[in-house]
């Protein structure tokens, strides 16, 4: 039974001793009730404490900030006890409310410093969310809270001041609250805690909100709504994944999910909505905070368009470039090296200069798969393309893998002789010693791309026979010196510098 208790989570541990003294609390009446009230909020500030210290998160002032919140919250019950129950003031704004109101900035600023780590930089999707929500509760709080409570203390500024303060403060961590739930992707134990002990605070200042302006009510029927948020709180902290909770997420697409559309749908409907629910029971209307807010969150919507907008471009742009890439050695595929010796071909009709397209194999591929592991062949893919692609830079050419082993060398401006030293400087790049061989072909000024490839593996199969390792040129129409090749069907001749011999077409040794 003591290894049982021993093997116990610690935050399964903290919930069944403070739950414990929850009950209790529930079952006392008066001082005691009180004092035991006030010593379950200070087991939370306790709780994590003690899972900064024992979990070690990489960033924990986070955690000492949210300490501080909490501390400064039992300090406020604490402070309470003595002045309403011990002291039997009925003043107010009382001590207890300048602690109540120090511990929001601080537990507000602990959930950011947890947002931005996990999302650096900007998150304007994140902050736009996060004021759509603000300024729809911030609406609801001035109309049917934060207004009428003006109206009873009117004449009393200090008490309008802390009875506003109560309000924007709830908005406030609200807002920082949906900040966290944007930014954060992972969706830990220790996340899901953290954020069911903000909503049930935030849930039980709302209805002790509603209930004292109401009907004047203090508020003790929900003394277990805040001694959960209380638990909660510690629990989080004391959770082994609490240490992971700043870690940087991955961005989210750009489809927003529909909970959170159905969510930013209904802030952005408040406005109407609470000028329908005030017209409808006669309240007095709050007519310039709904134009106000309306206008506000209108332009906030149409900020979030746009940002949803621009990340499918982005996206799109992504796709795209996936399309077109090979996704081991980062050249060009198959299909975008097709597009590119048509484009290469046309320019070169155009300036009336020579193309040529080789067909490269590296040798005995399949063999050095058996020997060293697809991943070592993998590595040798890789590292083949990134040499031949710093070696060719700034010159124009292009390097594509064709398909397995296969590659595909494009240039424009090169004659067939110059095109064969360039592809013997190639080949003595490739790592750890391997080769390829190469089919050489010129563009005779009128096939098509495929024609022009199949000449050139045609040509690589004879280098294949001649031993490998070497460069065969592929047969094709001799271009007398100065004369012009023929043109693709249905344009006009080429305009042209004469080839000179090393430039002209060779037959294959």
């Amino acid at each position: 039974m003591i290894s049982r208790v021993r093997r116990l989570p610690l935050w399964i541990g903290y919930l069944l001793l403070a739950g414990l003294l929850t009950v209790a609390c529930l079952c006392l009446r008066g001082t005691a009730r009180d004092a035991v009230f006030a010593a379950v909020s200070a087991s939370s500030a306790a709780a994590i404490v003690l899972g900064v210290r024992v979990h070690r998160p990489v960033h924990p002032g986070a955690w000492w900030c949210m300490a501080a919140g909490m501390g400064c919250w039992a300090l406020g019950d604490v402070l309470y006890t003595l002045v309403y129950d011990v002291l039997g003031s009925r003043a107010y704004p009382a001590p207890p409310d300048v602690a109540y109101l120090l511990a929001y900035p601080l537990l507000a600023a602990s959930l950011l410093s947890l947002a931005r780590r996990a999302r650096p930089g900007q998150d304007l999707e994140g902050v736009i969310d996060a004021t759509i929500l603000s300024v729809g509760a911030g609406l609801l709080s001035w109309a049917f809270l934060l207004r009428p409570a003006l109206a009873e203390l009117e004449g009393d500024l200090l008490g309008g001041v802390v009875a506003a303060a109560y309000p924007v403060a709830d908005v406030t961590l609200l807002a920082v609250l949906v900040r966290l739930l944007s930014a954060t992707g992972a969706r830990s134990c220790a996340f899901r805690l953290l954020a069911a002990a903000a909503v049930t605070m935030l849930a039980a200042d709302v209805a002790y909100q509603v209930a004292y302006v109401a009907t004047g009510y203090d508020g003790t029927a929900l003394d277990p709504v805040w001694l959960v948020s209380y638990l909660l709180w510690g629990a989080a902290a004391l959770h082994p994944s609490m240490r992971r909770l700043s870690d940087p997420a991955p961005r989210e697409g750009a489809d927003v999910g529909v909970p959170r559309l159905l969510l930013l749908a209904g802030a952005s409907l408040l406005a109407p909505g609470t000028l329908a629910v005030q017209l409808l029971t006669g309240a007095p209307l709050s007519a310039w905070a709904v134009v106000l807010s309306s206008s506000v969150l209108f332009l906030l919507v149409v900020a979030r368009v746009w940002t949803l907008l621009r990340r499918v471009r982005e996206q799109a742009d992504q796709l795209a470039e996936l399309a077109r890439t090979d996704p081991l050695t980062g050249l060009a595929n198959r299909r975008r090296a097709t597009a590119e010796t048509e484009r290469l071909r046309d320019r070169a009709l155009a300036a009336g200069t020579p193309l040529v397209l080789a067909v490269l194999d590296l040798d005995r591929f399949k063999r050095f798969n058996d020997t060293f592991g697809h991943p070592a062949g993998d590595r040798l893919l890789a590292g083949a393309a990134r040499a031949w692609s710093d070696r060719l830079a700034g010159t124009g050419a292009l390097v594509a893998r064709w398909g397995g082993e296969e590659f595909v060398l494009v240039a424009e401006g090169l004659g067939p002789r110059h095109a064969e030293q360039l592809l013997a400087q190639l080949r003595g790049l490739v790592p750890q010693g391997q080769s390829f061989s190469a089919g050489l072909a010129v563009w005779d000024g009128a096939e098509e791309v495929d024609q022009l490839v199949a000449r050139a593996d045609a040509a690589l199969y004879e280098a294949k026979a001649a031993g490998r390792g070497c460069t065969r040129t592929a047969p094709g129409p001799a271009v007398p010196e100065g004369a012009a090749p023929r043109p693709a069907s249905g344009q006009s001749s080429w305009k042209r510098r004469p080839v000179t011999r090393s430039e002209a077409p060779t037959r294959s040794r």
